[in-house]
């Protein structure tokens, strides 16, 4: 049966009682096709600054026969140039195109791709243009000609070297190396074929300090690392080279990775010395394993072999000495009191080790303790023990009995040396009597001791820390005239403290000096110089000491560059200053906020408002470029 409308047949009249029929059905009408509109090509997507006045790119008309574009030979991509917008037609001479929907566009280019392949961006553009204005979407219009470049020089032998790779000038070895690792090769062989790529030399020591001394190395991607670097090497690295690894691994606590490093050093026929001892047993008790390196000298547990390598007792003295050196006295001392039923006999070098522990607290009764032991043993304290003893009364407020004791020694003929005059001067410079150190250390010329390093370094900052600038800059012109030259540490140490207070005149002398006599400065203490001087307004000074740290090899970094803008800003030379910023942007360092935001405020109170505007725009590039580069870099992508 029929569904019928009820709901519409209700409302319809009813019919004559007896006779029923249905009521008739209706059918509804099609809705009409919305009329077809002309097709109207998109704009070009020019940005607006750059979009030519009342021009735009639009789709012509279906071509004629024998036009360029019409389905004929010859066109190319200068038919497809602006021209100003044409006058709107007529209804009868509008042309309806039938509308071609992107996923149909795309669906042509693929299919057209099996047939025609171009070469380059552009042909690819124009190829696309042509199929979506053709009359026929399904024919295609012609390949374009390719594009082949030409080389200048066809002779290959005179054709210049290929560049170096990017990474080779833009990286140093040592993230050249760390950086194979951050890809994580998969397997030994990938990952030796992944560094020797690299074609650095590793086994050198500075590269292969840095590499394991620096970074975020895993102990076994520096182990991996010394198995690379010993089997390519072509001839086999000492074992002093080896202990670079081996101190890294202890200093950053992988003592797990140690075992397997000396077994990788054994497999290539490197053994362990009694240096390679030592570094275990420093770097044991400096992470507070004491009990581990005591275990060391019985257990053997990273395969060692004490007793074939060296002599047991060296190796008990190298214990004894790594203890005191890490303020362990307690432990060293039982140690010493139960080695003395041991098989060897303690020397005096063991004791004085002992008097010199108890020395640096201060503790003379404990001194006198082993003074006695000392005695008992047959052994005669020397010059060394006297000193020690000198310098525990020193540090326990009595000055004057140290006095005597160095009087007494002299007497004795164990002096006067060099180590006891300084052991005297300490004294009197930590009691803080600055003016009897100096009187010790006269004599000590007169004497024919001469002064060493430490005792210009102790008397120095001593001076320093006291803020008598003037006698210390007299004891440094005596330091250079008796030929003791200071390390690297020891110049920053005395350039610190200068750059804290006051003018930077003395810490700019030193700096001079220290160079002159052929000192190497360390990249601190120009950061050091340069701050202090950009802040008192130095610029000429701050440019001449930029020029004389790059000479010496330091490469500028960011902070360097925020301290030379922040000294011309000071003086008001804003566009040295930009100058300077464009500078660290195309070496890929973007400004701090804080160092941007002040040469920005002097560039708009002189006006230069377009200059700032253009600034600002490329400081914004170079931060996207920058959080760009550290993000690969975190990846290894850089590589």
């Amino acid at each position: 049966p029929k569904k019928w409308d009820l709901g519409r047949a209700s409302r319809l009249p009813l019919p004559p009682t007896g006779s029923f029929s249905p009521p008739p059905r209706t059918r509804r009408r099609p809705a009409r096709p919305p009329p077809r509109q002309p097709i109207v090509p998109a704009r070009a997507a020019v940005p607006r600054q750059h979009r030519p006045e009342r021009r735009e790119y639009r789709t012509p008309p279906p071509p004629a026969a024998g036009h360029p574009l019409g389905g004929g030979e010859g066109g190319s991509p200068s038919d497809l140039t602006p021209h100003p917008v044409p006058p709107p037609l007529r209804p009868q001479q509008r042309v309806f195109q039938t509308p071609v929907s992107v996923e149909m566009a795309r669906r042509l280019l693929l299919l057209r791709r099996s047939h025609s392949y171009s070469t380059s961006a552009a042909d690819m553009v124009v190829s696309s243009i042509r199929l979506l204005s053709a009359t026929d979407p399904t024919k295609s219009a012609p390949t374009p000609t390719p594009l082949h470049l030409v080389s200048p020089n066809p002779d290959p032998v005179a054709a210049p070297p290929p560049p170096p790779p990017t990474t080779t000038i833009l990286l140093s070895p040592a993230d050249r190396l760390r950086g194979v690792f951050l890809q994580k090769p998969p397997g030994r062989a990938a990952l030796h074929r992944a560094l020797s790529f690299t074609g650095l030399d590793a086994l050198s020591p500075e590269v292969l300090s840095d590499v394991v001394s620096r970074g975020n190395l895993s102990g076994s991607a520096t182990v991996d690392l010394l198995d690379w670097a010993i089997s390519n090497a072509k001839l086999p690295p000492s074992v002093h080279t080896c202990n670079i690894v081996v101190r890294a691994l202890g200093r950053r606590k992988f003592f797990s990775s140690v075992e397997p490093a000396l077994e990788v050093m054994r497999k290539n026929g490197i053994f362990p010395d009694l240096t390679t001892l030592q570094i275990i047993m420093d770097t044991l008790v400096a992470a507070r394993q004491v009990n581990k390196a005591v275990q060391l000298l019985e257990s053997d547990q990273f395969g060692l072999g004490i007793g074939q390598t060296c002599h047991r007792k060296e190796a008990f003295s190298a214990l004894i000495e790594c203890l005191f050196r890490r303020s362990h006295v307690g432990v060293a001392s039982s140690l010493v009191q139960v080695a003395r039923g041991e098989p060897f006999n303690l020397d005096k070098q063991v004791y004085n080790d002992v008097l010199g522990g108890w020395a640096r607290f201060g503790r003379v009764d404990k001194l006198q303790h082993f003074w006695a032991m000392m005695l008992e043993d047959g052994l005669v304290p020397d010059d060394v023990s006297h000193c020690h003893l000198i310098e525990a009364l020193g540090r326990a407020g009595q000055a004057e009995e140290a006095v005597r004791v160095f009087e007494k020694m002299v007497q004795e003929g164990y002096g006067p040396t060099t180590m006891a005059y300084n052991a005297l001067v300490f004294n009197f410079i930590s009691l803080g009597d600055l003016d009897r150190s100096i009187k010790y250390y006269k004599d000590m010329v007169e004497n024919n001791c001469p002064p060493n390093s430490d005792t210009y370094c102790k008397m120095i900052r001593a001076h320093l820390k006291a803020r008598r600038v003037a006698d210390a800059l007299q004891m440094f012109d005596d330091m250079l005239a008796q030929g003791v030259l200071p390390d690297t540490g020891v110049i920053t140490s005395f350039i610190e403290p200068l750059c804290t207070f006051g003018p930077p005149h003395a810490a700019l002398m030193i700096y001079q000096k220290s160079r002159k006599a052929g000192c190497t400065i360390s990249l601190k203490a120009y950061k050091l110089l340069l701050e202090r001087l950009a802040r008192f307004g130095k610029s000429g000074t701050v440019l001449n000491i930029w020029e004389e740290m790059q000479e010496s090899g330091y490469p500028s970094d960011k902070e360097i560059y925020e301290f030379i803008v922040n000294g011309l800003c000071n003086v008001g030379k804003v566009d040295a200053a930009v100058s300077v910023v464009e500078e660290s942007l195309r070496k890929g360092f973007c400004l701090g906020r804080v160092i941007y935001s002040k040469l920005n405020d002097r560039l708009l109170e002189m006006d230069k408002v377009e200059t700032a505007y253009s600034l600002s725009k490329k400081i914004k590039h170079g931060r996207t470029l920058a959080n760009s580069r550290n993000y690969c870099r975190a990846n290894g992508w850089h590589l």
